[in-house]
């Protein structure tokens, strides 16, 4: 597995959660946090230009078995149901992930896990 096609797998499933009727945003962890705000400093120094992160609150991995494992952690509106709205983002990820794994010629299976970190 190579960098940039571990980031557009993280970038196909942010887009597809971020689809989802009732998705507000991606909730980054603390990780994701310290990533981003060092890949400000180094983006606007190299470039001059500051970049966006698309992926935070999304992680990827490749499992042993060839297969991919995606976590999602979504903040969601409070005017829909959580429970129906973290099904959606679910297979809305997996379908997505799926059909970039596929048109890149690397077809594997997607599990996906939706944590709400809250609503608002």
């Amino acid at each position: 597995m190579n960098v940039p096609h571990s980031g557009n797998i993280h970038r196909a499933a942010a887009r597809a959660a971020l689809e989802v009727p009732g998705v507000v945003a991606l909730q980054p962890a603390l990780a994701d946090r310290l990533a981003l705000a060092a890949s400000r400093v180094f983006e606007a120094v190299a470039t001059g230009a500051g970049g966006h992160h698309e992926a935070a609150g999304v992680r990827c991995e490749p499992t042993p078995v060839g297969a991919w494992h995606v976590e999602v952690r979504c903040i969601l509106d409070k005017d829909h149901r959580v429970v129906d709205v973290a099904r959606r983002v679910r297979e809305s990820v997996r379908t997505g992930v799926t059909a970039y794994l596929a048109q890149h010629g690397r077809p594997a299976p997607v599990t996906v896990v939706v944590t709400v970190t809250r609503t608002v």
